[in-house]
């Protein structure tokens, strides 16, 4: 299997684009994680955020813990697996996955009812209309070679 052909997801996007495949972003918010914990800074954070015990404190370090939680967040958005290769997205159920595979599909390009599908709504607000346009791709220049001509993966770019 191609790695175009691998990356592609069932709903037509393409899993090299996503924020959360193999993300560089992950692995920095997991190692700075460590740094902290391993230097205590969770102790020097709230020494630092109090006024009453030093001259130069650092009002923000009282949301410290708010910060480590979003870190840990992006950590756990981590996926090592394409949608192809993983079986869907190993942080949710995805109907479009299931509902190829309950049809025999290799992808939705392979339905007729694709471009109506209301399953795409979920992916709607972070994807717009990307993977009906990537759909469409697929069925124009076949799924070995609709990766070069794929739309942006996210409605913010």
């Amino acid at each position: 299997m191609t790695e175009g052909i691998e990356l592609t997801a069932y709903c037509g996007l393409y899993c090299g684009d996503c924020i959360r495949y193999r993300s560089r972003a992950s692995d920095l918010a997991r190692e700075l994680l460590s740094e902290f914990r391993n230097m205590e800074f969770g102790k020097y954070a709230k020494i630092k955020s109090s006024p009453a015990k030093q001259f130069d404190a650092v009002k923000q370090f009282e949301r410290y813990e708010d910060c480590c939680e979003v870190l840990e967040a992006i950590v756990a958005l981590q996926c090592n697996s394409p949608c192809r290769v993983g079986g869907g997205c190993a942080t949710f159920s995805c109907g479009i996955l299931d509902c190829c595979l309950k049809k025999g599909f290799d992808g939705c390009w392979q339905c007729a009812e694709f471009e109506s599908c209301q399953r795409f709504e979920a992916l709607r607000a972070i994807h717009g209309d990307s993977p009906q346009q990537n759909l469409r791709t697929i069925k124009k220049f076949g799924l070995d070679k609709w990766v070069e001509h794929r739309h942006k993966p996210y409605v913010w770019q």
